[in-house]
């Protein structure tokens, strides 16, 4: 991880002065607002949205649903919450490339608005995050913003993604119900003026559009370059879409021209031809004049739009650029205290953004620099925090800094001190503005020409807030196996505070815990029966949270807590004897489930891989989800691994994306081809019946595998399934959503010479880390040796 300094530097160099004053500059040039609505990070159309903001002037943001805390974590173990609350930081990181503000419809990790798992239908998604807290949210949103544009970015068709789907349907209700008084929320009506639909189909690796998508009645051309940098928009839209690295994000985009964006306008609230999205509606501060009832302030908008342009005109001469700027300040302020009430709900909020994007445009003309960052991080109410500021005035007349804190936050000399009330921060904040940043911040008023101007500039460094009483506790999950010796459970405790405090443990009947240097021992009864049981740390006495703490070079830092408990499964499991290695890529924990229930599990190196004859040490080897790409050595230990199975090993491959480095025909022992689009490829429902086509020994040895074992499954039942494979594997497993036909890729078994090659693309680590009990019976029956 590169030091403070080092990315300060990276930051600096990245953003010069000159580049950063143009684009300021763009936002200037139009007041239409246009909103992309999603289901996830990551679904913004962001070389478009680029289009939109840098060469067009329009205020761009995004209103997406979930956090993608269903989703799958390329770079980490982070998953559920924890998951959420670090992409939230990645789509603020992504907003802060496009200028873009971001709303979510998800206002905290237990909100029912969440991405649940794949879903195939709208209503089944709408079903489980309820269609009205879904809409109260989406109109408040919409009446916050004042959007004149709202753009789905994928299609209400089958074969899309539900959640997708939800989000489009609700685009289209949104409509009518932000604009009805009968709706009630505390915020005025507002009318959006048009609804596009993207006219191109959303199929690609994941999805397979039934429908086609409908005719275009306008494009948004995008094969020209931005003038500046000379960047195509999509490369533009890709620097920004490559802080959603949990997702793999982030392609190169070659030189050359980019591509166009058909629209179809599904639904209309203004007149005339739909040439552009800003058709029908005023497009400049100057056509806010044009509006019936602006009369009295048409001659300050007017005024305002001719001290804009010669802003804009005057690049890159700075002292004019500010000059200009600062002129436009005037007039606006002017319109905007001089605006008759009954035009105000329809563009106050428009000279609002122009009052906010000329402070910024000023203050980089003038070369005012303002930075502040604290010692830390990570605080706790009540705690203090060393700040340090650098001012640069530039060629201001005068600069004065005042530093924005929370209430009940103080500050001396470079002394922050916290309000000992302070609530813990939320990860799942609900607004996002890269110009408006949230207390604490530097309040930079500056003065040039009489006039004077105040902008916000965010810490360098967020402050997260964190409890004060918490503990960590390692595992934070665990399972006993009846069929196993073991009755004790090492708990780890860390990061205990206060640092004094005492913590003790609130057990199940009969059961035990024994303090030690690390944490506690603790011992469950011999005759435990079969089932979940929970055990509570306190700290002083009281409930305690457990933080994790979430850093990573590409975004801010952030927190996610929760209650500090570790749930453990007491399970029957029936071990095979035999060696196991464990070739994983941080991206689950099968390898530590599988030591946990008794198996005797070894993570292998990639040098361990290279060594034949220690391969030839292991009964079973099993390959982790997406290790084929994230494991370098992984690639060229495969004919090694082939000759190992062949003379008799029991290889077992996690489920693997068509992109993870899998080749059908040579990463396999036989051919075996990952089905794509995965929507056609993967079983949703979590309680779908699953039939065993077969009595094989995976099956059925050392445990028998029944209805039961797929009781209690949670997010979906597998994804990713074959599609098809040499006639030397056979099926084990039928499934399908309702509606659809069979399934049979899911668990595919091939005998290879001596040895044994089991596929799955059952969910089965997300299963573990549920402590599901089907999950691990399955697991000890996969890396037993082949019969």
């Amino acid at each position: 991880m590169p030091t403070p300094d080092q990315t300060l530097i990276a930051h600096d160099r990245a953003r010069p002065r000159l580049m950063e004053l143009w684009w300021a500059l763009r936002p200037l040039t139009s007041v239409v607002r246009f909103m992309q609505t999603g289901a996830h990070p990551d679904d913004e159309i962001s070389g478009m949205l680029a289009a939109l903001a840098f060469r067009d002037g329009i205020n761009i943001s995004y209103a997406c649903s979930t956090r993608g805390e269903g989703g799958q974590n390329d770079i980490g173990t982070e998953a559920g919450r924890d998951l959420g609350a670090l992409r939230t930081r990645e789509m603020e990181r992504a907003c802060d490339i496009l200028g873009m503000r971001m709303y979510w419809h998800s206002t905290h990790p237990d909100d029912t608005i969440t991405d649940f798992g794949f879903s195939k239908s709208g209503q089944e998604t709408l079903g489980r995050w309820g269609r009205e807290r879904t809409m109260l949210r989406f109109v408040e949103i919409v009446r916050t913003e004042k959007p004149d544009i709202i753009c789905p970015t994928f299609l209400d068709v089958p074969g899309q993604h539900g959640h997708h789907r939800a989000m489009t349907e609700a685009a289209h209700a949104v409509m009518a119900a932000a604009a009805d008084p009968a709706f009630s929320t505390n915020l005025p009506i507002w009318q959006v003026k048009k609804l596009y639909l993207p006219a191109w189909s959303g199929a690609g690796q994941a999805y397979d559009d039934d429908l086609p998508p409908p005719p275009a009645t306008m494009t948004i051309p995008g094969k020209d370059r931005e003038p500046m940098t000379g960047w195509n928009w999509n490369r533009i839209g890709e620097q920004s879409r490559a802080y959603h690295r949990t997702q793999g994000m982030g392609r190169w985009k070659s030189a050359g021209p980019g591509q166009d964006w058909p629209l179809h306008l599904a639904e209309s609230h203004v007149d005339g031809p739909d040439e552009a999205v800003w058709t029908g509606m005023p497009r400049t501060v100057g056509d806010l004049a044009a509006l019936p009832g602006a009369e009295p302030i048409a001659d300050a908008l007017q005024s305002a739009q001719s001290a804009i342009d010669a802003a804009v005109d005057s690049f890159p001469h700075f002292a004019r650029v500010a000059d200009n700027a600062a002129e436009a300040v005037t007039h606006v302020r002017a319109a905007h205290a001089a605006c008759p009430v009954a035009l105000s709900h329809e563009i106050s909020h428009r000279l609002d953004a122009k009052l906010i994007q000329l402070a910024q445009v000023i203050r980089l003309a003038l070369g005012v620099e303002a930075r502040a960052r604290t010692s830390t991080a990570f605080v706790e109410a009540g705690s203090e925090v060393k700040l340090t500021t650098e001012i640069d005035p530039g060629t201001a007349s005068t600069v004065e800094t005042t530093l924005n804190l929370p209430e009940g936050w103080t500050s001396t000399g470079d002394e922050v001190v916290l309000g000992s009330e302070t609530p813990v921060s939320n990860p799942y904040r609900t607004f996002y503005d890269p110009i408006a940043p949230a207390a604490p911040h530097l309040d930079v008023t500056i003065a040039h020409h009489g006039t004077k101007i105040t902008v916000p500039v965010a810490c360098e460094n967020e402050l997260v807030v964190i409890p004060r009483e918490r503990v960590s506790l390692t595992p934070s999950a665990s399972i006993l196996n009846i069929n196993a010796p073991n009755r004790t459970i090492m708990l780890a405790v860390s990061d205990l505070s206060p640092a004094d405090a005492t913590i003790d443990l609130a057990l199940p009947s009969g059961w035990s815990a024994e303090r030690n240097a690390a944490g506690f021992a603790i011992t469950a009864p011999a005759d435990v029966e079969a089932g979940l049981y929970r055990v509570e740390a306190r700290v002083n006495g009281k409930p305690a949270e457990t933080v994790r703490l979430i850093e990573y070079d590409h975004v801010a830092q952030t927190a996610s807590t929760q209650r500090a408990e570790v749930t453990i499964g007491v399970f029957d499991v029936a071990l095979p004897e035999g060696r196991v290695g464990y070739v994983g890529a941080g991206n689950d924990r099968v390898g530590e489930w599988l030591g946990a229930m008794g198996a005797d599990v070894t993570s292998l190196s990639d040098d361990d891989l290279a060594s034949e004859a220690t391969l030839a040490t292991y009964d079973a080897i099993v390959i982790g989800i997406f290790a084929m790409r994230f494991r370098p050595g992984l690639t060229d230990a495969v004919p090694a691994l082939h000759r190992w199975t062949e003379a008799g090993g029991t290889l077992v491959t996690l489920y693997h994306r068509p992109w993870d480095n899998w080749d059908p025909d040579t990463v396999p022992p036989k051919r075996l081809e990952i089905g794509q689009p995965s929507l056609r490829w993967r079983v949703t429902d979590e309680a779908a019946t699953v039939t065993q086509l077969n009595d094989h020994s995976t099956l059925s040895s050392p445990n028998l595998i029944g209805a039961t074992d797929w009781d209690g499954w949670v997010k979906e039942r597998g994804l990713y399934f074959a599609k098809s494979w040499d006639p030397a594997y056979t099926p084990l497993l039928s499934m399908s959503d309702p509606g659809e036909d069979p399934l049979t890729g899911a668990l595919l078994v091939a005998d290879i010479g001596k040895g044994r090659h089991i596929h799955t693309s059952l969910i089965l680590h997300h299963q573990m880390e549920n402590l599901v009990p089907g999950a691990f019976r399955l697991m000890a029956n996969f890396i037993a040796a082949r019969q």
